[in-house]
């Protein structure tokens, strides 16, 4: 009879275990005119773009799965900014034709060929001259910083000294490679979301005042608590949300849960948020007033607390595109329907 007692907490215990085993930090790095952003699954994606030289924008994402034998794919977006875009370009290298790449006009995303794919990476790791040419316009892509990117994906996925290394290459085997690991999974949990009446609002808003410090969220203390928002998300807890500084261009809200009897315990999820919904709170910021970077990050209730399921960034701010260009995470998560 004891049996069916323990086997639930053993399952939790080893699910626990595995999941911290599984869990890595991934990393952003900036080099030059080039980044890489690698995620807790081991994927990386490496991005290039015009030197700040150039009015002309562009930019090239590399994008390499972990494991054996993955390729690394190759992707185009020529600047927005541009006043129409030319339906085709000519890929060159050192003067060298690398074949004629057509555009679609309903996307700005160009999908790059295997073989040139292969030679942007033979010509990333030394001084080249990479263009893209129209009837009109030339743009060129920059080499600055591309090989200490292209070494830092190599090692964030253990590739170093193997031959699938797209730096330095060496004769282990593939088996050395590290291997892919799944994004961890998140099971959200429905959330009551109602709005506290008058006599409600008023007790979270003394119970947060005397749960944190003014140094916490300074604004709230403030502004007469003008900001002030509260979502129930459970029979016993509530999320409350106030704003807490403001910037420039960004302004970031602080989330806590708090328990609707005494004590109220505040527990803060972020002080940099914007906007909640159904269980999910976001933010969204802007890298500069342009809008042409921005970083994301989510949370997500699962029934005890709020989870970070998103830690990505749009690229560097170099005026290729609205909101940035790509989508470039160091941390994904798996989200599922409790």
């Amino acid at each position: 009879m004891k049996i069916p007692l323990l086997l639930p907490g053993i399952l939790s215990f080893i699910s626990m275990h595995c999941a911290i085993a599984e869990t890595i930090p991934g990393i952003h790095f900036e080099h030059g005119d080039w980044e890489v952003a690698c995620d807790n699954t081991r994927t990386c994606r490496a991005a290039g773009y015009q030197s700040d030289d150039d009015e002309l924008t562009i930019s090239v994402l590399l994008t390499r799965q972990a494991g054996a034998q993955q390729p690394v794919l190759g992707e185009l977006m020529i600047g927005e900014t541009e006043a129409a875009l030319p339906s085709s370009v000519t890929m060159k290298i050192n003067n060298k034709s690398i074949g004629i790449i057509s555009i679609d006009p309903n996307s700005s995303v160009i999908q790059l060929s295997e073989l040139q794919v292969k030679a942007l990476l033979k010509a990333l790791l030394q001084t080249s001259d990479i263009q893209f040419i129209s009837e009109s316009q030339t743009w060129h892509l920059s080499d600055q910083g591309a090989a200490a990117i292209l070494l830092k994906m190599d090692d964030f996925q253990g590739r170093l000294d193997t031959k699938s290394a797209l730096v330095k290459k060496g004769p282990k085997d593939d088996k050395h490679v590290l291997p892919a690991l799944p994004a961890p999974v998140i099971f959200a949990a429905a959330t009551i979301d109602k709005k506290p009446g008058d006599a409600e609002q008023a007790i979270l808003i003394t119970a947060l005042k005397k749960s944190i410090n003014k140094d916490d969220c300074n604004d709230f203390f403030e502004n007469e608590y003008t900001e002030f928002d509260a979502y129930q998300l459970t029979a016993t807890k509530w999320l409350v949300s106030a704003r807490c500084w403001q910037g420039a261009y960004n302004t970031g809200y602080g989330y806590w849960v708090i328990n609707q009897q005494a004590p109220h315990n505040a527990v803060i999820v972020t002080d940099s948020g914007d906007y909640y919904e159904k269980g999910v709170i976001s933010k969204s910021h802007k890298g500069r007033g342009y809008g042409d970077c921005m970083s994301f990050d989510s949370w997500v209730w699962d029934g005890k607390n709020f989870v970070q399921s998103e830690i990505t960034t749009s690229g560097m701010c170099k005026l290729v595109a609205a909101g940035g260009a790509w989508s470039l995470p160091t941390f994904v998560s798996d989200v599922r329907k409790q």
